[in-house]
């Protein structure tokens, strides 16, 4: 594959806080000409979109590692569906707490870098997939109130996210959840970079030392300040369509869509590469 050193990378941003869409050609990006440049992007902008792309699993694998290592799954693929049909996806359970805010593992010494999500089959109704800028929302924060959140770390529970689509589960689902681990971190993240992030999302269950009720409330304000205008971005998906995000610097979700639709989506991640620090 043969790509010019000097080609230009093509852009368009969505929103001014966040959101740019990636417009160059297939063959230059597989070629890993624009990587540097796109690495840099993600970081600034949080979220990338390439319309109607169309990677196979095989390109789509191919481009993630132009970025950096691949992580792969617990079962060792590089490639991971995400679907609630238990004849294509072994965590339906799991999955059905990915239509709460939240960022991907949570409870990992380095959460990965950054998920490229591509669209594979999509449902009749809803399915978007909406997304918030935490450096964005930080940085736009009164600095009287940055200094308020300064030292505050915050418990995490993988398991705390069963309880919002299932409040009362059995107790051996709940045993099985609550395996899969908690972690204390600090409510905002301090960078290599030295840019500063807020660590939210459902599985944030307690700010420690803090009152339960002043807890929630902080919590859930933050959340929602996070999530609004103009730190805020929703994806209508086409069939063909690859959007990859910084997994360190925003929350996703997805919207409620029929659960027997047969939505199916692609996903491949980039290892992690530094620890949450305050």
């Amino acid at each position: 594959m043969s790509v010019a050193a000097g080609s230009r990378l093509e852009t368009r941003d969505i929103k001014a806080k966040i959101g740019t869409e990636i417009l160059s050609g297939k063959e230059e990006l597989l070629s890993g000409v624009h990587a540097a440049e796109i690495r840099d992007l993600l970081e600034r902008r949080g979220v990338l979109v390439f319309p109607k792309i169309g990677f196979t699993d095989e390109e789509q694998v191919q481009f993630t590692r132009t970025l950096g290592n691949t992580a792969r799954e617990r079962t060792g693929e590089e490639v991971f569906t995400i679907s609630l049909d238990p004849e294509k996806s072994s965590g339906v359970e799991y999955l059905k707490g990915s239509f709460y805010w939240h960022f991907d593992g949570v409870i990992q010494a380095r959460p990965i870098l950054a998920s490229l999500l591509s669209a594979k089959v999509l449902p009749p109704t809803g399915g978007n997939t909406e997304f918030c800028n935490t450096y964005a929302a930080y940085e736009g924060l009164p600095e009287d109130q940055k200094a308020k959140l300064a030292g505050l770390r915050v418990m995490h529970s993988n398991w705390a996210p069963l309880l919002y689509h299932d409040p009362e589960p059995k107790q051996e689902k709940l045993e099985l959840f609550a395996g899969f681990g908690e972690v204390e971190l600090p409510l905002v993240w301090t960078h290599r970079s030295g840019r500063k992030s807020l660590v939210l999302g459902c599985t944030a269950t307690q700010v420690v030392g803090m009152d339960r009720r002043d807890s929630a409330l902080l919590l859930n304000g933050l959340r929602e300040w996070a999530t609004g205008e103009p730190f805020f971005y929703s994806h209508t998906w086409s069939v063909g369509d690859m959007v990859m995000w910084d997994n360190t610097g925003t929350l996703h979700r997805a919207t409620p869509y029929p659960l027997d639709s047969g939505r199916e989506m692609h996903r491949t991640k980039l290892e992690g590469e530094e620890p949450i620090a305050a």
